[in-house]
C-alpha cells in the first residue's frame, strides 16, 4: 500500500496548482501590458475608439481565470492517500493550462490557445 501513495505524491500535484497560477497570471499580466501599451497609443490617436480597446483587456484576464479555475480544481482533489499517478495528473493539468496561458498572454490575438489548454487540463485533473 505503501508503493500507491509515496510520501512525496502530493508534491506534485502542488506543483501542478502552482504552475496553473503563476504561468496562467504572467500570460494575463504581460497580455494587459501590451494591451494596455495599445490603448494610451488609441487614446491619442483615436480617442472615440477607447471602448473598443478594452476588451483585449478584459479577454487577457480571463486568461488568469482558467488558472484560478484548473488550481481550486487541483487542491480540491489534494489528499494524504493521492496516488502518485493522480499527482502527476494534476503536474500535467497544472502545466496545460499554465504554459498555455501564458502563450496566449505573449501571442494577445491568440485567446483560444487559453482555452484549449483550459480543456486539457479540466480532462486530465478529472481522470
Amino acid at each position: 500500500m505503501a508503493s500507491e501513495s509515496p510520501e512525496y505524491a502530493p508534491f506534485f500535484a502542488v506543483m501542478g496548482a502552482s504552475a496553473a497560477m503563476v504561468f496562467s497570471a504572467l500570460g494575463a499580466a504581460y497580455g494587459t501590458a501590451k494591451s494596455g501599451t495599445g490603448i494610451a497609443a488609441m487614446s491619442v490617436m483615436r480617442p472615440e475608439l477607447i471602448m473598443k480597446s478594452i476588451i483585449p483587456v478584459v479577454m487577457a484576464g480571463i486568461i488568469a481565470i482558467y488558472g484560478l479555475v484548473v488550481a481550486v480544481l487541483i487542491a480540491n482533489n489534494i489528499s494524504e492517500k493521492v496516488t502518485l499517478y493522480k499527482s502527476f495528473l494534476h503536474l500535467g493539468a497544472g502545466l496545460s493550462v499554465g504554459l498555455s496561458g501564458l502563450a496566449a498572454g505573449f501571442r494577445n490575438r491568440h485567446q483560444v490557445l487559453g482555452l484549449y489548454g483550459l480543456i486539457v487540463a479540466l480532462i486530465l485533473s478529472t481522470k
